[in-house]
């Protein structure tokens, strides 16, 4: 089938002009000015944007909760995600129980996300059970079309956690095939002994999750993780960077020659720790993630790294953990909530709103950070994040003009809430393609679940060779 998308203005990471797309067999086919070929659709986007689709590299879908023995919403819920202009995620696969790194990333692919994905997905390794056979298994990567892994230093005493000796032994191997190790940077054993302090001291209301969680622990776990990285040269990818010590970290690694880069999420840029001041438990309760929430210095911290380039993308880290159910584990005790908040739905309005619309970033800086960057740093590009010819063709139609609020019920995403419930929205996505096959119409999810499928990675990806 043959679309030819008119009059739009195409928008990439670098450049903006008007001109016309044509899709052809899953594929971006032709790129021009007046293109007079013969489709079977013909769509006019006058005054709206043509973009490459959203790739969130951190999402958690059909996931194991930190707390708990109940896994977050799964991949049907990727619904949400694709009506919200993402086409592509790097989902994290955890070890299933004592099971290896390549048996539980088969098992995502092959049961977990199997006709159930609405978007295309690519995988993150990663740790929750050491066991000595994971350090060959790093050695079919590339075989497996897995570029990297995620190591918890936080999270002491369950299975996430993992030890300093085992992460410079998975840095060695990864450098030797070419993956990116990622990591959430805290320390949890600073963690664990402030969360035993607040418990001591009856402070068991959701605030203490920040108070126990100060950025002090972040930046330790980053200048430690750095250090590792630097011994072992491997590059180093830091999820979630929430604070300006963990910034002044990388800064400093960076000054010392270390390969390491950082992403933060939506929330971090948005939100603030205030709103786990709520005295409503079932509220404050939504905005519990970890790291924790921070001040609004620090959020301006955050969009000032990313048009540095000091980050290089900005990920949702969805997680679906409903409050109704899930999170009344900890409704006594802050320690026992589920960690996590979904947001794959929302990242491209809630960045656009409140990184574009405000003037913190640019148009192209949006979609580098939301797309392009993403991809490359996962092994993707450019068959995805890219509007050119040969590229998949994920495409985004995005009207500008639009004015409303972000409201659950418009975008349902397979729990209870929504932590953007009745924020301002600015542009809206109209039509969405995931490679040339329409998915959303009218910011109506139209597609099939499980029309996603499993895009391999390349190794040595941008981490290796220069963001």
């Amino acid at each position: 089938m043959r679309v030819l998308i008119k009059n739009g203005t195409v928008l990439t990471d670098v450049d903006e002009y008007k001109a016309d797309v044509l899709i052809e067999d899953e594929k971006i086919a032709a790129i021009g000015f007046n293109l007079d070929e013969t489709a079977d659709q013909i769509i006019d986007a006058t005054g709206k944007y043509v973009m490459p689709g959203g790739v969130d590299q951190h999402t958690h879908f059909s996931a194991l909760c930190n707390v708990g023995n109940k896994d977050t919403a799964g991949y049907e819920t990727t619904d949400s995600a694709i009506r919200g202009g993402t086409t592509t995620i790097i989902d994290f696969a955890p070890q299933d129980p004592d099971t290896g790194l390549l048996d539980s990333i088969d098992y995502r692919i092959n049961v977990r996300a199997k006709d159930k994905s609405c978007v295309d997905f690519s995988l993150h390794a990663m740790i929750t059970y050491i066991m000595d056979s994971m350090f060959d298994e790093i050695k079919q990567f590339p075989e497996k079309g897995i570029s990297n892994i995620k190591a918890f230093m936080a999270y002491n005493g369950s299975p996430l956690h993992c030890d300093d000796g085992t992460l410079v032994r998975i840095m060695e191997e990864c450098k030797k095939v070419g993956a990116t190790v990622f990591v959430h940077a805290e320390s949890g054993e600073i963690i664990n002994f402030l969360r035993d302090e607040c418990v001591k001291k009856g402070q068991l209301t959701p605030r203490y999750h920040y108070v126990s969680r100060p950025p002090y622990t972040e930046a330790e776990g980053v200048h430690r993780a750095c250090y590792l990285a630097e011994k072992t040269g491997v590059p180093l990818y830091i999820a979630h960077v929430t604070s300006r010590e963990a910034l002044d970290e990388i800064v400093y690694a960076r000054g010392r020659g270390v390969n390491v880069n950082g992403e933060t999420c939506t929330h971090y840029l948005t939100t603030t720790k205030k709103v786990l001041d709520n005295p409503d438990f079932n509220e404050a309760a939504k905005y519990v993630c970890s790291p924790a929430l921070r001040d609004q210095e620090d959020v301006d911290a955050l969009w000032d790294a990313l048009n540095k380039g000091l980050l290089t993308a900005i990920s949702s880290d969805h997680c679906g953990i409903d409050v109704k159910e899930l999170k009344q584990a900890g409704r006594d005790n802050f320690t026992n909530i589920p960690n996590g908040s979904p947001g794959a739905g929302d990242r491209f309005a809630m960045i656009w709103t409140y990184g574009v619309e405000t003037g913190r970033i640019s148009k192209n800086k949006f979609v580098e950070l939301i797309s392009s960057k993403p991809a490359k740093i996962n092994g993707i590009y450019p068959r995805k994040g890219a509007i050119q010819v040969g590229a998949d063709a994920d495409i985004v139609i995005f009207d500008p003009d639009y004015e409303g609020v972000i409201r659950l019920e418009d975008n349902p995403n397979g729990v209870d809430y929504n932590v953007y419930e009745g924020r301002k929205q600015i542009g809206k996505i109209d039509m969405v393609f995931l490679r040339g096959n329409l998915a959303v119409d009218d910011g109506k999810f139209v597609g099939t679940y499980g029309m996603g499928k499993f895009i391999p990675a390349e190794m040595y990806a941008a981490c290796y060779n220069g963001i």
